[in-house]
């Protein structure tokens, strides 16, 4: 046991007197196991001095602590020594930190050790080889990684695409298809002719959509920062090409109405998309691949009515399917896109004190197809009295008028117009005013990110036009029910504001960015199909959603 002793074990005693103090540690020291005739001598005097019932310090020399291994015959240095440190004594609390040190370093080394050692056997035994084995023999551990490992590739691809961008060329249209749509709107309204035509503004409207992609692709690459996609300058790089048409603007440019101090034709909307098809019709990348990784915005549902045909291979912007054919447009190809806001976006607080009118709406009261529901609507509403019902229509007093009433009023009603969606939706949307959506047909921008049941209220046709029905229902939700739909609507709002940064024109561009696979898909098919039957429907072609529900509530 002499032979053995060494300073963890002292290091031992030392704690043994702290648990049993004084007379308890002279019993324990007396115990067979802790004779101190078995100890050294250095142990023997280290128990004596701790035993003392006023220890103040250990007369230990530092020489007999650092002493190594040396024959029995050799005694222990002196403390009376005429060593250089003979007179240097450690006290009690100094040499337990020494011995607690040791003890840390031992477990610091043996940590290092096995971490080598299971560092070693992954290296070893886990190689790819290895990987492959265990992959084989547990079919549902490697098919539920590679599943995971898909599902975060395929939402790496959707945020911009990292490490291989969608690539985007903006064509050079001539003139006549862009700024002077915006001169011909300009000089129906009694503006003057103008040199320079890109200087003209582009006149604001619901459709101002088609105006933002076109400014967003005329910027440098530098700043379209965070753009899921990547302008490029040469179309052998491009995987779409854009073609900025003012497709909605070129529709209600007034064609009865002559220029205005000009001697120029009357502008014609039938025939500028005639001579688009021409122009396209004649460009290497439109005959390429017959158009399809083409990007046409159609936003306004009469938009390129005439040649809709010619272009529905390509990939449409629209807001709705209402005046598309099933072999025209689909939610495979083509991306919806919300209308451009016309009223101010709320800025006050999420609450409901300043909004005293339960329903509002204000707009044409008389619709075709499925608007017809507005009148009904109106003759059911609009006696009641927390209710504002009223026709208005586009004028700068009636969006003042209509910015008030969205944002004094807790939910703004939204029934289908000439097709299933409208602009009102959005101005309900910025204002925080909760949808209140009775348009059963209806199809929505944005998706995949957006759970419109936490921003609006879904309320089936036939169940609205119930007397009683729907004010009884939105009297019935709670006012904190209301501040959830209020604190989600300003979460997502973004997504519905066209002038601001990493607003709706970037989420967009990612959703166009994200149609690229099924794009490659059908130009490869395209090119391997030798027959087809042009009277059975394309592919592509998606019926759209039938809502079944009688509310979302």
């Amino acid at each position: 046991m002499v032979q053995n002793f060494n300073y963890v074990t002292a290091h031992n005693y030392i704690i043994s007197f702290h648990r049993f103090k004084n007379a308890n540690f002279q019993k324990f020291a007396q115990s067979a196991f802790l004779q101190p005739r078995c100890l050294p001598l250095r142990a023997q005097r280290m128990l004596a001095q701790c035993a003392e019932p006023t220890p103040k310090a250990m007369p230990l020399g530092l020489s007999e602590l650092r002493s190594t291994k040396t024959k029995k015959t050799t005694k222990p240095s002196s403390p009376s020594s005429t060593s250089p440190h003979a007179h240097q004594t450690l006290t009690l609390p100094q040499f337990l930190s020494m011995a607690r040190k040791s003890s840390l370093l031992k477990q610091s080394l043996a940590t290092i050790v096995v971490v080598l050692l299971i560092y070693a056997f992954l290296n070893t035994f886990l190689t790819p080889t290895t990987t492959a084995k265990l992959e084989t023999a547990l079919p549902s551990f490697s098919s539920a990684s590679s599943i995971s490992s898909d599902v975060f590739a395929s939402r790496e691809n959707q945020l911009n695409f990292p490490g291989k961008p969608v690539k985007v060329y903006l064509y050079d249209l001539p003139k006549r298809f862009t700024y002077g749509v915006i001169e011909h709107h300009s000089l129906a309204r009694g503006g003057r002719p103008d040199e320079d035509v890109s200087k003209l503004k582009y006149p604001g409207h619901q459709h101002m959509g088609e105006w933002y992609l076109f400014k967003d692709l005329l910027k440098p690459e530098s700043e379209r920062f965070g753009s899921p996609v990547q302008k490029v300058l040469d179309p052998e790089e491009a995987d779409f090409f854009y073609v900025p048409f003012f497709s909605s603007l070129s529709l209600i440019v007034n064609p009865a109405r002559p220029a205005s101090g000009s001697d120029k034709p009357l502008y014609s909307d039938e025939e500028n998309q005639v001579a688009l098809i021409e122009w396209l019709e004649e460009q290497v990348y439109w005959k390429r691949n017959n158009g399809r990784d083409h990007v046409i915005m159609a936003s306004d549902p009469n938009a390129l009515y005439k040649v809709i045909d010619k272009v529905k291979n390509s990939v449409l912007l629209v807001c709705d399917f209402g005046r598309l054919k099933e072999d025209q447009g689909s939610l495979v190809k083509d991306v919806i896109v919300p209308y451009s806001h016309r009223i101010n976006t709320y800025s006050g607080d999420i609450s409901v004190e300043d909004r005293n009118t339960l329903l509002f709406f204000m707009g044409n009261r008389f619709r075709k197809e499925g608007g017809k529901i507005r009148d009904l609507l109106f003759q059911l509403l609009e006696n009641e009295e927390d209710v504002i019902i009223k026709h208005g229509t586009q004028s700068r007093e009636s969006r003042r008028a209509a910015s008030h009433g969205m944002h004094t009023s807790k939910f703004c009603l939204n029934p289908a117009g000439d097709t299933p969606s409208a602009c009102r939706l959005f101005d309900s949307i910025v204002s925080l005013c909760v949808p209140v959506i009775v348009s059963d047909s209806i199809e929505l921008p944005f998706e995949d990110v957006i759970d419109y049941r936490k921003i609006a209220i879904f309320v089936e046709s036939n169940a609205a036009l119930k007397p009683e029905f729907l004010v009884s229902m939105l009297r019935g939700i709670t006012t904190e029910r209301i501040l959830e739909y209020q604190k989600e609507l300003n979460e997502v709002k973004r997504y519905f504001q066209y002038g601001v940064p990493n607003g709706t024109v970037n989420e967009i561009w990612r959703q166009v960015a994200q149609k690229l696979p099924f794009i490659k898909l059908s130009i490869n098919r395209d090119g391997r199909l030798v027959k087809r039957d042009l009277n059975v429907r394309d592919c592509s072609c998606l019926c759209s959603n039938q809502t079944g529900i009688i509310t979302s509530l």
